[in-house]
């Protein structure tokens, strides 16, 4: 009976030790149950054989984290070592996250990954760096490698060029005046996502921010300069949702679109198409990015394990595994290199040169919304169907828009989306 009393203790103490987990990392990003399943049974099982820490992957939607997150640090005392979230949903809870600026010290010391600038800093809320970037998705420019032949002659075209919207606009127009076509696709079907391009990629171009410059001098030059450019858009556009059929067909040589309704088209005929970066304006380079961050929460059990699965997660070869398993895009530069050729590659090399752009102006989808976010793409969309498509004078259709916009974000306390600053 002792030895079997023994027995069973050390049974007990294997199983406790089996079950009781070294890391806890809960995450509202890669929840599905197949990108979950994915992250438990590829991405995390060689961080455990190289370093013997052992993880648990919880993936939960964004109120669950956040009431956790918020409820540990109350509490004084927590269980989750990580967190992973998008860059709204840290602005909530924030101050229960440690700052991380020795960590990313340590990151970037280490010399073989160059985390993007822009990004790194959206990270630092109230001088704390309190996430570290980890992932994104985001809208490029796509063309047909016959398209580059017209590009304007003073475009560098080693390498993957940065374009300003003018240079676009000239583009588009020699393509016509070559070829008689109109091959320029900027999606305007009913489920496109237009209403993107339109706030987050032309207006903090033009005007510096998404919203406050909404109706302004700077504006009212963005429309102007919308509706001469919209000479040479391709008229099927306002009957697609997406891009790729068009890019498969060749109806369209450029394209503006969301990276997943380009994927197609690009896995398909990889050496067909280059990925370019968004065009720049006056203001800078415009671009949406739905940004994901790693964070350590303040009652972390154990903040060193959870760096060194930063450190993992943000390493070039394991932002590619990512971009491979799940569709994400890296935000290291380096990250593109450890890609295969193919499609994916393609993808990745014009994601990498739009997010390490010097004249980078992110934007984030606005939050705190809530049941009302379609009728902030309403604004965009019916001034674009004024404007554009129906004629009407730009400084009436925007001062009514106008009104509209500031009573949606005045009635829902919501916050304005960056860049929400008026630039010099």
């Amino acid at each position: 009976m002792r030895w079997l009393f023994i027995g069973l203790l050390v049974s007990v103490g294997v199983t406790v030790g089996v079950a009781s987990p070294d890391l806890t990392f809960m995450s509202t990003q890669l929840r599905p149950i197949t990108e979950a399943e994915w992250v438990r049974t590829v991405l995390l099982p060689p961080f455990t054989e190289e370093t013997g820490i052992r993880v648990v992957f919880l993936g939960v939607e964004e109120p669950e984290l956040t009431t956790r997150v918020l409820a540990e640090y109350e509490a004084g005392k927590g269980s989750l070592d990580l967190v992973g979230d998008l860059h709204g949903n840290f602005l909530v809870y924030y101050k229960a996250l440690k700052d991380l600026s020795a960590e990313l010290s340590q990151l970037e010391a280490l010399g073989d990954r160059t985390l993007a600038k822009t990004f790194v800093e959206l990270g630092r809320i109230d001088g704390a760096q309190v996430y570290i970037p980890w992932m994104q998705a985001t809208y490029v420019l796509v063309a047909n490698k016959k398209a580059l032949a017209y590009m304007p002659s003073r475009v560098a075209t080693e390498g993957l060029p940065y374009l300003t919207y003018d240079e676009l606009l000239e583009w588009a127009k020699n393509i016509y005046q070559a070829t008689g076509e109109k091959r320029l696709g900027i999606p305007a079907g009913p489920k496109s996502l237009l209403c993107r391009f339109l706030h987050g990629y032309l207006y903090p171009s033009f005007t510096g921010a998404q919203v406050k410059k909404f109706n302004s001098p700077e504006a009212v030059a963005m429309w102007q300069y919308l509706k001469e450019l919209w000479e040479y858009v391709n008229p099927a556009v306002l009957t697609l949702d997406s891009m790729d059929t068009a890019l498969l067909s060749e109806e369209v040589w450029i394209a503006w679109d969301h990276t997943a309704r380009v994927k197609t088209a690009i896995l398909e005929r990889p050496d067909d198409f280059v990925v370019l970066p968004a065009p720049a304006g006056p203001k800078g380079r415009g671009v949406i990015t739905v940004l994901a961050g790693l964070a350590i929460p303040k009652t972390s059990p154990d903040p060193a394990g959870a760096y060194r699965l930063i450190e993992y997660l943000t390493r070039p070869s394991t932002q590619a595994m990512i971009l491979q398993g799940v569709g994400f895009f890296p935000v290291v530069a380096e990250a593109a290199g450890a890609v295969p050729t193919g499609g994916l590659k393609v993808l990745a090399d014009g994601v990498a040169a739009q997010s390490a752009a010097p004249d980078l102006l992110v934007s984030i989808i606005p939050g705190g919304l809530g049941a009302r976010s379609d009728e902030f793409k309403k604004v965009y969309v019916d001034a674009f169907t004024e404007i554009v498509l129906r004629g009407r004078p730009i400084e009436e259709v925007l001062a009514q828009q106008g009104a509209l916009l500031d009573a949606l974000f005045r009635e829902t306390g919501a916050p304005i989306p960056v860049p929400d600053v008026y630039l010099p």
